[in-house]
């Protein structure tokens, strides 16, 4: 199956390129935020993160008058990118020094020896300790429980990595952590994370919170271009039928550095002994000779004779040993391939994996992000790097078909999502109409992709109308994509184009889902209007890139004299080329645009007929409700239609817009009988 997405980046080595401090391009933008008393760091892997949090750290306790800084991690092998480091050699006035005895992640035994670490810390004149959330809770409640209280974290930094992890839920406990520390007045606040946007769809931080942030954003965009190596990324999917023990062979390329990611024990996807899936992976590869005592590394022997180190992090009983040989790693020969469960995801640092390999769907889009930044670090060497996801294909015969497809649509929607993660920010403003009649030709839209923001002008588009909207504009349009592409109604929709014009979705649903998601302007219908108008001209606009770019490519691919290598490369979605041109944009023409179809049209060129059928079945079954908007923007086709045919359209009908013509006939006669009774029922009061 074809690459969902293929993007080509500049490799200008910008975005490794330091300052006379020693600041790489998003610490030193980090660095100029350094006053604010909370800061949202919003940047992807290998960016450069934990580093510049110890500038900010280091600022805040010799500039600021912070007495503490509290580095929390998520598990304790992110704990080593916070370990001790020189900065002075680099320029900078001090260095990051943590004593061993607060490097909590490092620490030998249970949890109760950490938390009681954790309390003596706090107690004593230490200043910088690095611990895992779950110690950080803990020992938060134990000092909620003392007579100290919150005022124990007077003056102090909590610096919170991957911060995704916050839940704006009442029963998310880090959550209700941050929030109790900001109430406490004095405390500061760095949260850090390469993606937002939770899986589950609840919001990070509630909206009174997040509006104290000051945030620094850095995209994924910004950081590949900026690299030296890597020039290209590719993201695609591969089917299976039955075990993907039986396919595994036809995406594993053992030449190449991969991360593989078993499925939990508990999906559908995984054959129920994990230990016995990790060992038959290893039967594909070839036959282990040996285990390196130090490192706990098996060494395998392939087919052709070759030698492969691997680190099995799926054993709890080899665990920990092969943890520590990881951070032993420092050449490309030291390792060769890691074969995980539930590590090896968020903040785990092997510079030389060019190849990702995920066995089954993930629930969350988050964790796919986070397990795509796994193999986009810069490395000699490297020039591409690789995503698979290695899934069931639905099986028409399957009793459980329905979890098959809403699993396809969580791949689609991420593949959707890093499409717009990893192309350009774009910027839209108005184009005034120039009132020119239609059949006269308009003059083209040319973009310059080499611009750190390009802004492209849109007739018609409105403008927000308020503080509010324009901030949800210029800093929140990735979250807010993340959380339309993962809509259930959006997706749906969107895979049965038959049924439901793109303006329904653009005009109705996503709507709908922005004044959910921002209840504060949920009453302004221009703004709302306006940050819709966004969210589709950019879907929009990389239809029309990846559309020019295919045109391109198969152009270049009829082309006899071109070698392979030239015709792969000009199938590329070339975000590096200078200009790229399309026809005038408006906004029109936009709410025409499905967000789904270019993904829709590689399905159905990749799945048999017959498995179509039963996804478009599995989607027509899940009632899609009809909201008042769309019903009223029914009337209009309704009409049309009655003046056309000479009848009402049919509810039965086998053409699918006249069947959703009927049900918001039927939507708006309902609502007119119940305000019909509604107002006998007034009366008779």
């Amino acid at each position: 199956m074809p690459d969902f997405i293929t993007v080509e980046y500049g490799a200008t080595g910008a975005s490794k390129s330091t300052n006379d401090m020693g600041m790489r391009a998003m610490q030193a933008r980090a660095y100029d935020a350094r006053n604010s008393q909370y800061l949202l760091i919003k940047s992807p892997p290998a960016s450069g993160k934990s580093r510049a949090l110890m500038f900010l750290g280091l600022d805040k306790l010799y500039n600021q008058g912070i007495r503490k800084v509290i580095v929390a991690v998520p598990e304790k092998s992110i704990g080593n990118s916070f370990r001790s480091t020189s900065l002075t050699q680099h320029g900078f006035d001090h260095d990051w020094t943590v004593s061993p005895r607060n490097n909590l992640c490092d620490m030998l035994g249970g949890e109760g020896g950490k938390i009681n670490a954790f309390l003596r810390f706090m107690e004593s004149d230490d200043e910088i300790i690095v611990c895992t959330h779950s110690t950080l809770r803990h020992a938060f409640d134990r000092i909620m429980e003392s007579d100290a209280g919150i005022a124990a974290f007077h003056g102090c930094l909590l610096a919170v990595d991957e911060f995704h992890h916050v839940s704006a839920d009442a029963d998310n406990r880090l959550g209700e952590l941050v929030r109790s520390v900001m109430s406490e007045g004095s405390a500061h606040l760095v949260a850090m994370t390469g993606s937002y946007f939770r899986g589950d769809q609840v919001p990070v931080l509630r909206p009174e919170d997040e509006e104290k942030f000051t945030r620094v954003t850095y995209t994924y965009y910004e950081q590949l271009s900026g690299y030296e190596h890597l020039k290209t990324l590719g993201i695609g999917y591969h089917f299976y039928h039955g075990s993907y023990l039986s396919a595994i062979g036809e995406v594993l390329d053992p030449t190449k550095k991969t991360i593989i990611h078993i499925p939990n024990v508990n999906s559908q996807a995984a054959l129920g002994d994990k230990i016995k899936e990790m060992n038959s992976i290893l039967d594909v590869l070839g036959d282990v000779v040996e285990i390196d005592p130090v490192t706990g590394f098996q060494h395998l022997r392939t087919s052709d004779g070759r030698i492969l180190k691997i680190a099995d992090l799926v054993t709890p009983d080899t665990q920990q040993k092969v943890l520590n040989g990881l951070r032993s790693v420092e050449e490309k020969d030291d390792l060769d391939i890691v074969i995980a469960l539930g590590m090896a995801k968020e903040g785990f640092d092997w510079i030389w994996c060019e190849h990702a390999l995920t066995i089954g769907y993930r629930g969350s889009l988050t964790e796919v992000v986070q397990i795509i930044g796994r193999a986009t670090r810069d490395a000699p060497g490297k020039s591409h790097a690789q995503f698979t996801n290695l899934i069931a294909e639905p099986d028409t015969a399957d009793e459980v078909v329905r979890t098959a497809v809403n699993d396809m649509l969580k791949a689609i929607a991420c593949s959707l999502l890093m499409e717009q993660v990893l192309a350009p920010n774009f910027n839209f403003k108005t184009k005034a109409s120039d009132d020119r009649f239609d059949g006269v030709a308009r003059p083209s839209t040319r973009i310059d992709l080499l611009e750190p923001e390009p802004t492209i002008e849109v007739t018609g588009l409105k403008e927000p109308t308020s503080k509010r909207a324009e901030e949800i504009i210029q800093t929140d349009m990735t979250d807010l994509m993340a959380a339309v592409l993962q809509d259930n109604q959006v997706m749906r929709a969107s895979l049965i184009p038959d049924e439901f014009p793109a303006e329904t979705i653009n005009q109705h649903l996503i709507p709908d889902l922005i004044a959910k998601r921002y209840p504060d302007i949920a009453d302004n219908e221009d703004d709302i209007e306006a940050i819709r108008q966004n969210v589709v001209a950019r879907r929009a606009v990389l239809a029309q890139l990846t559309q020019a770019n295919r045109e391109t490519g198969q152009a270049s691919s009829e082309d006899d004299d071109a070698t392979d290598g030239q015709k792969a490369h000009a199938q590329l979605l070339k975000l590096t080329s200078k200009f790229i041109t399309m026809p005038e944009l408006s906004i029109d023409l936009i709410d025409q645009v499905n967000p789904f179809q270019q993904s829709y049209e590689i399905l159905s060129k990749s799945l048999g007929e017959s498995v179509l059928r039963r996804i478009h079945q599995t989607l027509a079954e899940t009632k899609i409700t009809i909201s008042e908007a769309e019903a009223l923007a029914q009337v209009p086709r309704i009409r049309a239609f009655k003046e056309q045919h000479g009848k009402e359209p049919n509810i039965n009908s086998p053409d699918p817009i006249e069947k959703r013509m009927a049900e918001s006939l039927a939507w708006i006669r309902a609502a007119a009988i119940r305000r019909q009774k509604e107002k006998e029922r007034d009366e008779a009061a």
